[in-house]
C-alpha cells in the first residue's frame, strides 16, 4: 500500500502545483491574431460552421473556433508559424485552405464557400472511414464503421487486419513476427499467448473505436513489443449532451453467439461522463488433427501417434466500463476511468489418439475426455491529469494505473487405455487440476511537452515506473484410485515479480523540406521469480538503452520520403517463465522456461507517401535470442512437450503497400499488400535450424454504396505459406460480407454479415526436428451469419450555437 500512498500524493501534488503555473509566461512571446470571414451565396447563415487552424507540416489541430452568424472568425494569441485552414459544415463542402504564413497580425480575404445540395436542420457526421487506413507511422483499423465486424470479438477482428495472423495456439504475430505488444488505450496489457487472447476474446468488437497497428513506435512509447504495437482504442463519446447507443446481435455458425451492448455519454459545459456494459455469450470449437512421428538417432521411425481433438467451448463475458473527465478550467482536465470485466467458461475435450510402432503397427489406443471451467476477472483503475500551460505548446500530463487480473480454473480429465482388440489395457487414469492465479500491475507516467521557438523545436520527456506481481499456485491430484492424491511432480507455486522503471527524451524539428526526430529511452528491469515447491529462484536485472529517430524530406506537396530506426525488447511473460506444467493428455503437456532470456531487435523501415494516400514501406530488423513456442520429444517415449526457447538470430525483410482505390461515389476500396522474408538461425531442441522462406499477406476491404442507406462490405484475406521457427504453414484466405441498411433517419442500422463464406481459414502446418515430426490440421467456427441492430439515442453532434464554456475550450487548447 505504501506505493499507493506515494502515487496518489504525487498525483494531487501536480494538479496543486501546476494549477498555478504562470500563464503570463506565454506573453513573452510573439504571437498574433488571425481573423477571417465566409461568403456564400444566398447569404446563409454560418452559425454551424467550424474552423480547424492546423500546422502546415503535420497538418496536427491546433485551435478550433466557431464562425458567428455573419461568417466571421478570429484565433488569437497565435505563435509565429506556417498553418492551414479547414472548414467544415454539413451545409457547405469541405474547404482547405492554401498555407498562410503567420509573422504578423493578419486578416485574410474573405472566404467563399459552395453550399451543398441539401441543408439539415442539425448538423450530424454521418461520413464513414474506411476499415483500413494505411498513414504515414500506422495502420488504423477503424472498427466502429465496419459492417462486417459486429458481433465479432476484438481477436477475430484483428485477424481481418492487414499484416496479422493468428496461429493455433492464439499467438499473434505482426507483418510474420511474434513479441507484438498489445495495449488498451494506451496502456500496456501485461499478457501474451493464451492468456492476451482469451481477455481479447472477452472484448466484444461493438465496445472498440479503433486499433492502431505502429510497426516502429518513438522512444515515448515502452521499448516492449519489437514486432510492433497494437493499440486497442475503446468508445468515448466527445459530444455535446446525451448520447447513447444500442446493439444486439446474433450469430449462428454451427454454435449460436449473442451479444448485446449498451454505450452513452453525457456532456456538459465542466464534464464528460461515459460508460457502456457488453454482455457476450459465445460457443466455439476447435477440430485438431494431429500426427506425431519419433525418431532414432539415425533417423529411423520408433513410432507415432495419431491424435483426433474436438474442443467445445461455451464462454459467458461481462464488460463494463465507466469515466469521467473534468474541466477545472479552460487548461486543465483531469480525469478517471474503471474497466470491468467477468467471464466464465465451459470446455469440453475429447481426445482420441491411436498408438502405432515402429513398423506401423498399431499397438493400442487411449482416449481422454474433460471438462475445463475457468472463469476470469478483469478490473483496472485510471487517474490521469491534463494541463495546457499556455498556448505555445506546453503541456503535462500524469497518469496512475491499477489493475488486477484474477482466474481460476478447475480441470477434470479421464484418460481409458486400450488394446488393439479393445479391452482395457490398464487401469484408467483420472487427473484433477485446481489453478488459480493472480496478477497485479501498478504503474505511474508523467509526460511533458514543449514548443522551443528559438530552434523551432518540439521536445518531449517522460518518466515511468511500473510494478508487477503474479501469484500462480496450480495443484494436480490423481484420483485414479477413488481419493485425491496430491501429485507433486505436477503441482507448483510460482511467484513473480517485476519492477521497470524507464525515462525518454524525443526532439523533432521541421525545416521547409527536411523533418528530423531523434529519440532516447533508458529502461531498468528488476525481476525474480520463486518457486514455493522447492525454493528454487531466478534474478534479472539490467539496464538498458533504446535508441529511435526518423528522418524525413519532402520533395513535392505529393510526394514525401521517410526513414525510421528503433531498438525494442520483447521480455518472457511471466506465463513463459513459469515453470509449472499443464497437461493436454498423458502424453502432452506444456511448461515455462526459467531461463528464457529478453530478445531484442534493431529495425529500420523506409516510407515513401504519394498524396497521402499511396504509401510504400520497406523495413528490415534483426532479433537476438528470438523467442519461439516450440515442440520437441520428451524423456519419456512418444510424448511431447511443449515450452518457448530461445533461438540465436532472425533476420526479417518486408516490403508493403496501400492502394486505396475510389470509382465515384459508390465503391471505397483499400488493400493492403505485405511481403516478407524471414530467416531462422540457430540451434533449437537440438537442431540446427536454418529456414527462410519469401512469404506475402493480401488484405482488401471493399465497400460499395448502394444509395445514401445502403451499403455493402467485401473483406479478403490471403496469407501464404510461411515458416515460424521451424513450423512450415500452408497457405490459406477468407472471404467476408457485409450488408448495412441505415433506417430511422439514420439513427438505426440492421447489419448482416457472413464471416469465412467459404470456410478456408484452416491452418496445415507441418514441423520437423531432430527426433520428431509433426504435422497438424486444424478448423474452427469460423463461418459464421451475424445479424444485428443497433439504435443511437440523443444529439448526435456538437451544439450549434457557438459556446465558450470550458467543455469548448478544452477542444480549442494547444494539440
Amino acid at each position: 500500500m505504501k506505493y499507493n500512498k506515494k502515487f496518489l500524493f504525487l498525483f494531487v501534488f501536480l494538479i496543486y502545483v501546476s494549477s498555478y503555473v504562470n500563464y503570463a509566461k506565454a506573453q513573452d512571446k510573439p504571437v498574433f491574431s488571425l481573423k477571417g470571414s465566409l461568403t456564400a451565396a444566398q447569404n446563409p447563415k454560418f452559425d454551424e460552421v467550424t474552423v480547424h487552424l492546423l500546422n502546415a507540416s503535420d497538418k496536427k489541430l491546433i485551435k478550433l473556433e466557431y464562425s458567428t452568424p455573419d461568417g466571421a472568425f478570429v484565433f488569437e494569441k497565435i505563435p509565429e508559424g506556417s498553418y492551414l485552414l479547414v472548414i467544415q459544415s454539413m451545409n457547405f463542402v469541405k474547404y482547405e485552405s492554401p498555407v498562410i504564413s503567420l509573422d504578423k497580425d493578419l486578416a485574410l480575404s474573405p472566404i467563399n464557400l459552395q453550399v451543398t445540395s441539401k441543408s439539415l436542420k442539425e448538423v450530424s457526421v454521418t461520413a464513414t472511414k474506411p476499415f483500413v487506413q494505411q498513414l504515414f507511422d500506422k495502420t488504423v483499423i477503424n472498427v466502429s464503421s465496419s459492417i462486417s465486424a459486429v458481433g465479432n470479438t476484438a481477436l477475430e477482428v484483428l485477424a481481418k487486419a492487414p499484416g496479422i495472423t493468428i496461429d493455433q495456439n492464439d499467438n499473434i504475430s505482426m507483418r510474420g513476427k511474434q513479441g507484438v505488444l498489445v495495449m488498451i488505450d494506451g496502456k500496456q496489457v501485461p499478457m501474451s499467448g493464451q492468456d492476451l487472447a482469451n481477455m481479447l476474446k472477452n472484448m466484444q468488437a461493438t465496445q472498440i473505436e479503433k486499433i492502431d497497428l505502429v510497426t516502429n513506435p518513438s522512444a515515448k512509447y515502452d521499448a516492449a513489443g519489437n514486432a510492433g504495437i497494437i493499440d486497442i482504442r475503446l468508445k468515448k463519446g466527445t459530444n455535446v449532451g446525451t448520447n447513447a447507443n444500442v446493439t444486439m446481435s446474433f450469430g449462428q455458425g454451427k454454435y449460436a453467439k449473442t451479444n448485446p451492448s449498451v454505450n452513452f455519454n453525457h456532456r456538459t459545459k465542466v464534464a464528460n461522463v461515459f460508460g457502456s456494459y457488453n454482455y457476450g455469450f459465445n460457443q466455439n470449437f476447435n477440430k485438431l488433427d494431429i500426427l506425431r512421428d519419433f525418431y532414432s538417432p539415425t533417423n529411423q521411425l520408433l513410432g507415432s501417434n495419431n491424435y483426433n481433438n474436438y474442443f467445445k467451448f461455451q464462454f459467458d463475458n461481462h464488460n463494463a466500463r465507466v469515466g469521467s473527465d473534468f474541466y477545472v478550467n479552460k487548461n486543465i482536465v483531469v480525469g478517471f476511468s474503471a474497466n470491468g470485466s467477468y467471464n466464465k467458461g465451459e470446455i469440453s475435450t475429447d481426445s482420441h489418439a491411436n498408438s502405432f510402432n515402429g513398423q506401423s503397427q498399431s499397438t493400442g489406443t487411449f482416449n481422454t475426455v474433460g471438462t475445463n471451467t475457468p472463469s476470469r476477472s478483469n478490473n483496472s483503475l485510471n487517474l490521469n491529469y491534463r494541463h495546457t500551460i499556455d498556448t505555445t505548446g506546453k503541456e503535462l500530463s500524469a497518469d496512475f494505473d491499477y489493475a488486477r487480473f484474477a482466474s481460476n480454473e478447475t480441470q477434470q480429465n479421464l484418460t481409458n487405455y486400450l488394446n488393439t482388440g479393445g479391452t482395457q489395457a490398464k487401469a484408467p487414469y483420472q487427473l484433477l487440476g485446481n489453478l488459480g492465479g493472480v496478477l497485479s500491475i501498478k504503474s505511474f507516467k508523467v509526460d511533458y511537452q514543449q514548443q522551443i521557438k528559438s530552434l523551432n523545436t518540439k521536445i518531449e520527456l517522460g518518466v515511468k515506473s511500473s510494478w508487477v506481481t503474479s501469484d500462480n499456485d496450480v495443484q494436480f491430484y490423481d484420483q485414479s484410485n477413488g481419493g485425491a492424491v496430491l501429485d507433486v511432480a505436477k503441482s507448483n507455486h510460482f511467484i513473480y515479480d517485476e519492477n521497470i522503471n524507464a525515462a525518454y527524451l524525443n526532439a523533432n524539428r521541421s525545416w521547409k523540406k527536411f523533418s528530423l526526430q531523434l529519440g532516447l529511452r533508458l529502461e531498468n528491469t528488476n525481476a525474480n521469480g520463486l518457486q514455493v515447491t522447492d525454493k528454487s529462484t531466478f534474478d534479472r536485472n539490467y539496464t538498458q538503452l533504446f535508441p529511435s529517430g526518423y528522418v524525413g524530406y519532402k520533395f513535392t506537396e505529393n510526394s514525401d520520403l521517410g526513414l525510421s530506426l528503433s531498438k525494442r525488447i520483447n521480455r518472457p511473460s511471466y506465463r513463459q517463465l513459469n515453470p509449472f506444467k499443464v497437461f493436454l493428455d498423458p502424453l502432452t503437456y506444456s511448461t515455462g522456461n526459467p531461463y528464457l532470456k529478453p530478445e531484442l531487435s534493431n529495425s529500420f523501415e523506409l516510407t515513401h507517401t504519394y498524396k497521402q494516400r499511396y504509401i510504400t514501406k520497406l523495413g528490415y530488423s534483426k532479433t537476438t535470442d528470438n523467442i519461439l513456442t516450440v515442440l520437441s520429444p520428451d524423456e519419456q517415449p512418444n510424448s511431447v512437450i511443449q515450452t518457448n526457447r530461445n533461438l540465436a538470430e532472425f533476420d526479417y525483410y518486408n516490403l508493403s503497400f496501400g492502394f486505396p482505390v475510389s470509382v465515384g461515389k459508390w465503391l471505397t476500396s483499400t488493400t493492403n499488400a505485405l511481403t516478407y522474408y524471414g530467416k531462422y538461425k540457430g540451434n533449437l531442441a537440438n537442431t540446427d535450424l536454418d529456414a527462410s522462406r519469401v512469404s506475402f499477406n493480401l488484405n482488401s476491404n471493399n465497400v460499395i454504396k448502394f444509395n445514401p442507406t445502403t451499403t455493402a462490405e467485401i473483406t479478403g484475406t490471403y496469407q501464404s505459406r510461411s515458416f515460424y521457427g521451424p513450423l512450415d504453414i500452408k497457405a490459406n484466405w477468407g472471404l467476408t460480407l457485409g450488408l448495412q441498411k441505415q433506417l430511422l433517419d439514420k439513427k438505426a442500422s440492421l447489419r448482416l454479415s457472413v464471416s469465412d463464406v467459404f470456410y478456408t481459414q484452416k491452418v496445415d502446418a507441418y514441423t520437423l526436428l531432430n527426433g520428431y515430426g509433426e504435422q497438424f490440421y486444424q478448423s474452427r467456427d469460423s463461418r459464421v451469419a451475424t445479424l444485428s441492430f443497433s439504435y443511437r439515442f440523443g444529439r448526435s453532434q456538437v451544439a450549434s450555437s457557438k459556446r465558450t464554456g470550458a467543455a469548448d475550450e478544452e477542444k480549442r487548447r494547444a494539440g
